[in-house]
C-alpha cells in the first residue's frame, strides 16, 4: 500500500500519546527500564530536530480504572487510582529523559507539589518554548475521562499541530490485524469514519474533540525503530485521521 503524502517540513510542536503498556515491554505490566531508555533516546532525537514535545502517559501497566470498576470498585475511586498510576510512569520517563540530558517538566492535573508542577497552561507553553519536554500526568484530574481525552485536550490547549498516537500496530485497520491477517490498513481515514466503524483509535470523546477542532491524529507503531522520528519528519508513516 502506498505511503501517506509526505510533509514538506517537520512538525514544530507535537503531543505524543503513550499508553502505560508501552512502558511495560514484554512483561505486560510494570515499568521496563530498557524500554524507557530506548524511548527517551528517540524523544531526545526528535527534540534535537527542533521539535517541541509534549507527552501524555496512560497508567494501564500499573492500574486501569475502568477495569477496577468492572470488578466492583467505585468508578470514581478506581479512576483516581488510575491517575496516580500515570504519575508513576511520568516520573519514570522524566528520569530516563534527564539521563539523556533532556530538560523535562512533569505537570500534574492533581496537586502534588513535592513531585510535580500543577498543570498551568501558560507555564506548559513557556516550557515548550524553552525546549523542555513537558509530560502531563494524572489525566484531566477528573474521573470518567480517559488519557486519550487528556491527550486531545492538552494538545489543543498548548497548540500542538498533531496528536501522535503510539501503538503496537503500524496504523488503523478495519479489524484487528493480530486476529485477522486479511485486515485492511487505512492510509487516511476521517474522524467520522472512525466513530461510525467503532474503530479503536482513541475513545469517542477524544475523537470528537479532535474532529470539532480539526486536530489531526497519526497512529503509528512505536516498536518500529526510528518510526517516531520519521512520523515527526512528516514521512507519511502510519495512518492519518483527519
Amino acid at each position: 500500500m502506498a505511503e501517506l503524502k509526505k510533509r514538506s517540513e517537520p512538525y514544530k510542536r507535537i503531543l505524543l500519546k503513550l499508553s502505560g503498556e508501552a512502558l511495560a515491554g514484554q512483561a505486560g505490566y510494570g515499568i521496563d527500564t530498557d524500554v524507557l531508555k530506548v524511548l527517551a533516546s528517540e524523544i531526545q532525537e526528535i527534540q534535537a530536530m527542533g521539535v517541541q514535545v509534549a507527552i501524555v502517559l496512560g497508567g494501564g501497566n500499573i492500574f486501569r480504572g475502568i477495569k477496577g470498576a468492572t470488578k466492583g470498585m467505585d468508578r470514581a475511586s478506581a479512576d483516581y487510582m488510575g491517575m496516580l498510576a500515570t504519575m508513576l510512569n511520568c516520573l519514570a520517563l522524566q528520569d530516563a529523559l534527564e539521563h539523556q540530558k533532556v530538560h523535562t517538566r512533569v505537570q500534574s492535573a492533581i496537586e502534588m507539589q513535592e513531585l510535580a508542577e500543577p498543570y498551568i497552561r501558560r507555564r506548559a507553553i513557556r516550557h515548550l518554548e524553552k525546549d523542555r519536554v513537558v509530560i502531563f500526568g494524572a489525566g484531566t484530574g477528573n474521573p470518567y475521562f480517559t488519557t486519550d481525552t487528556t491527550a486531545a485536550l492538552r494538545a489543543m490547549e498548548v497548540g500542538s499541530e498533531v496528536v501522535l498516537k503510539a501503538t503496537k500496530v503500524d496504523g488503523v485497520y478495519d479489524s484487528d490485524p493480530i486476529k485477522n491477517p486479511a485486515a485492511k490498513r487505512f492510509e487516511e481515514i476521517t474522524y467520522l469514519e472512525v466513530l461510525q466503524r467503532g474503530l479503536q483509535v482513541m475513545d469517542s470523546t477524544a475523537i470528537s474533540l479532535c474532529m470539532d477542532n480539526q486536530l489531526p491524529i497519526i497512529v503509528f507503531d512505536l516498536n518500529q525503530k526510528g518510526a517516531l522520528k520519521r512520523v515527526v519528519a512528516g514521512e507519511g508513516v502510519g495512518t492519518l485521521v483527519h
